[in-house]
């Protein structure tokens, strides 16, 4: 098994299998992300993702989870990810779900068929960065999708019978735009209904083009305690969900919340109250927070 350059996953993969299927991101012009800029994009060669499939099938045989990486592999065409789920299903006999990175064009170009055609081999969820509900932050952050476009992407997914886990990014609308970015946020988790919600929280990492907008004053960053406004004001426009798992469990967020909306929206609210009160003391020290 082999690996090039930064691999992330998301925390909830934490012990699955990592196999690499394409190096960085098809987009990689996010102003905020400093994972890829290590390597261009890249399809990985199939001898080569076909021979760790085969290795980790000898010493891990008993594998339940799989995600696929980098970026957003979704970019594949079923053409590449079918064989690669059929080799997986062939290694781990026990495998349960197989999970990847996706933007919502990736979503978007695939037909309903070929959505089911994944799902069938157990592809079962796509992680997938909206970041924000409102047009103006996405523009500024260089995402290269609308809020709309990331609302189709969802609902196309989980119609064909995919799970979404969507994760936005607190502090990315800036001091000027933070109550818009939360609002619409909010709002666009109630239209996308997906199965999970995870706020992230921004971090400015040196080489990225925010860190140069910093340092140069035209990027303010909100503090701490703002940042949980953020979350509380998100929470309050999150309404209609049928049933959304919502996690602040990244090593970037101030404070951890868990809970499922709508029935622990209150005691979530609350506990943001509690700790709006208690002050920065409560929070997660700035050292130890992380990518």
């Amino acid at each position: 098994m082999r690996y090039y350059g930064t691999v992330v996953r998301p925390p909830s993969e934490a012990g699955s299998y990592i196999l690499q299927v394409t190096y960085g991101c098809s987009h990689n012009e996010c102003i905020f992300c400093c994972t890829y800029l290590d390597k261009p994009f890249q399809v990985r060669p199939a001898e080569e993702v076909m021979e760790d499939i085969a290795t980790a099938g000898r010493y891990m045989p008993d594998t339940r989870r799989v995600f696929l990486a980098d970026g957003n592999a979704l970019v594949l065409s079923n053409r590449r990810l079918i064989p690669i789920l059929d080799a997986l299903a062939e290694a781990f006999p026990q495998l349960e779900r197989v999970g990847i990175y996706g933007i919502a064009h990736d979503i978007l170009r695939k037909s309903d068929q070929e959505l089911k055609e994944l799902l069938e081999r157990k592809l079962s969820i796509i992680y997938l960065g909206m970041e924000s509900g409102n047009d103006e932050v996405l523009k500024r952050a260089k995402k290269g999708v609308t809020a709309q476009e990331n609302i189709d992407g969802v609902r196309k997914a989980q119609a064909a019978g995919l799970s979404v886990s969507a994760i936005a990014i607190l502090g990315l609308g800036g001091v000027d735009l933070w109550r818009q970015h939360a609002v619409d946020t909010g709002r666009g988790v109630s239209a996308m209904d997906p199965a999970y919600f995870s706020l992230l929280t921004l971090m400015v990492v040196p080489g990225t083009e925010l860190h140069r907008l910093v340092t140069a004053g035209e990027f303010e960053v909100p503090e701490p305690l703002e940042m949980l406004r953020e979350v509380r004001v998100t929470l309050e426009h999150i309404e209609g969900v049928s049933s959304c798992v919502f996690r602040t469990n990244h090593a970037s967020n101030y404070l951890p919340l868990a809970g499922t909306l709508p029935q622990d929206k209150e005691r979530l609210l609350m506990t943001i109250d509690r700790a709006l009160a208690g002050g920065e003391s409560v929070l997660r020290p700035e050292f130890l927070r992380a990518l």
